[in-house]
């Protein structure tokens, strides 16, 4: 029997183990020191495969390496890279991106809970990182708040696919094996159905529940009564969940064909995150049957607007404009310058779920692989509930669609319609002013601000060369130091880009480090637009909430 690698061993030649950060009931990942690159990273050990069978090993070790080519095969800023495979005692480990932050689950348990449209902003995350995995055939079949992990500069990211299902690919699950957390499992899982990306989203609600609710909405006395809940009984009404309630009720449809479309879904999410209702998921709370003709006009009656586009890869928005970028002031060219309920009888499916579990729990060991997690406080035991963690972290990028209804501005800000024709959400005491072509609003004079720029002719075919052409010119002149700089969607508008970063301002009215964040987007016109934000980085956490509730405002002229 091969014994566990410790603290200080060097795999492959580079990678040397320093401590554990997590484990689970596979494996334990550890934060290690990449000797080649000079880089921190995570390595996951598969300490399961230690003791079973070698049939059953064999199956293990053939998820390593199907984790490693699921994650590979999506592109995605929202899902944790994966550097290497690699061979050590007879065992696979897989090298992933380390991610400086908890895990949902464990930021849930510090604080008790998670604020609403914080939670609605890291479902929304996730819920990309799932589109982009179904777009491809892979399945994750084990979204939890332990797979969701939270980065100190404000990403969220989907981790952990080690139990993901590739499309076309059925050489590694056994016939009547079923694997994943119990309490997130969806119910055509538990009662022997075919998963499909409608069943990730079933537990992309059971997650958002455990954050906002402060425990898992199945989770049980015994494994057993925690499947037969997931099968049979509704959750408990989520009562600290504000506009997010109805979105986790639809996602949490017993029958997968009643829950809303991915797209659906990211269009709740986003009304959520901005504190508005999402009107469109009501169609989806069973309060009545409703025929699917009724179902469908309901629909249609409550959506506020176009549901946002799929995510497309960088790859999509063309090639690189051969034209020198406009620059714009401070540091954008250098610093200092730019329902219907319809399931089966109870009986029929909680007695699936018992001869299911018998099944498993005589099938030689492999139940092991069905847990459940420590992602949640037991029944009785959640952690004070009044806490909760604020928002804070990557913008969703997102304003009103034109047709819903307006946002309010929150206490202390008022809405400010500008000249030239668009509007935003400001705090008062904020002014305008006017630099070169772009219009500030500052309460300072200009070490606080916000910075629009429009261009109807940008010289660029889509914005994310153009901040990369900006990012370089930036580069060149400072102490510069890239935070984020990823495509999202805004507005659903798939040719959107953030951008965070820092630096040390050295000369002007205001010298020291600084920090700034940028939205920017094109219309289906062409024209681009940048919405962008700057103070001192002893500020930042103050700016960066304040950020996403200017974007929460925003109209362009026109709307």
């Amino acid at each position: 029997m091969e014994q566990q690698t410790g603290a200080g061993a060097v795999l492959a030649g580079r990678y040397r183990l320093v401590e554990p950060i997590g484990r689970g009931g596979m494996g334990k990942v550890w934060r290690a020191h990449d000797e080649l690159l000079h880089r921190t990273v995570a390595v996951k050990e598969l300490t399961a495969g230690l003791y079973v069978a070698q049939a059953d090993r064999d199956v293990l070790h053939a998820r390593t390496q199907k984790e490693a080519r699921a994650a590979a095969r999506i592109q995605h800023p929202a899902v944790v890279t994966v550097h290497d495979v690699l061979e050590h005692d007879d065992r696979p480990w897989i090298v992933m991106e380390y991610i400086d932050g908890p895990s949902l689950a464990d930021a849930a348990k510090t604080a008790g809970r998670i604020e609403p449209r914080e939670a609605a902003r890291i479902g929304l995350h996730v819920l990309r990182a799932l589109r982009a995995a179904h777009a491809v055939g892979v399945l994750h079949r084990d979204v939890k708040p332990g797979n969701v992990m939270l980065a100190k500069d404000g990403r969220v990211m989907l981790a952990d696919f080690g139990i993901a299902a590739i499309e076309g690919d059925s050489s590694i699950t056994r016939t009547g094996e079923l694997v994943g957390s119990i309490d997130y499992l969806a119910p055509e899982r538990v009662t022997g159905g075919v998963p499909d990306p409608a069943s990730d989203l079933w537990a992309l609600g059971a997650t958002l529940y455990t954050a906002v609710e402060a425990r898992s909405p199945f989770r049980r006395t015994s494994p057993i009564s925690s499947l037969q809940a997931v099968v049979n009984e509704e959750p408990p009404a989520p009562t600290h969940a504000g506009p997010l309630a109805s979105v986790i009720t639809a996602l949490l449809r017993k029958d997968p064909k009643h829950r809303p479309s991915a797209a659906d879904a990211e269009q709740m999410l986003l009304e959520a995150m901005e504190g508005r209702e999402p009107k469109a998921a009501h169609a989806y709370v069973p309060t009545r049957a409703l025929g699917s003709a009724e179902l469908s006009s309901a629909r249609e009656r409550a959506a506020d607007g176009p549901a946002p586009s799929e995510l497309a890869p960088v790859a999509a928005f063309g090639s690189e404009s051969r034209t020198e970028s406009k620059t714009r002031a401070e540091p954008r060219a250098a610093p200092g310058g730019r329902t219907a309920p319809a399931a089966a009888p109870g009986r029929v499916r909680r007695a699936a779920v018992v001869a299911l579990v018998a099944a498993l729990l005589g099938g030689g060991g492999m139940f092991g692989v069905l847990k459940y997690t420590g992602d949640a406080s037991a029944e009785g035991g959640a952690p004070d509930p009044g806490k909760s963690v604020g928002a804070s972290g990557q913008s969703s990028g997102t304003g009103q669609t034109k047709g819903q209804k307006e946002a309010v501005a929150p206490a202390g800000w008022h809405k400010v319609v500008d000249p030239v024709g668009f509007s935003l959400f400001l705090p008062d005491g904020w002014t305008r002013r006017l630099d070169g072509e772009q219009i500030d609003y500052t309460p300072d004079g200009g070490k606080h601000f916000v910075r629009i720029a429009v261009d109807p002719e940008p010289d660029f075919e889509n914005p994310y060369m153009h901040l990369l052409d900006l990012e370089k010119q930036v580069a060149k002149r400072s102490d510069y130091v890239r935070v984020t700089l990823h495509p999202n969607t805004f507005r659903g508008q798939v040719k959107a880009v953030l951008w965070e970063f820092t630096w040390t301002e050295k000369t002007g009215a205001f010298p020291g480090p600084r920090r700034a964040v940028e939205q920017m987007y094109y219309d289906p016109a062409g024209t681009e637009y940048a919405v962008y934000m700057s103070s001192p980085a002893a500020d930042w956490q103050t700016t960066r909430s304040q950020f996403d509730t200017v974007l929460t405002g925003w109209q362009p002229p026109g709307n």
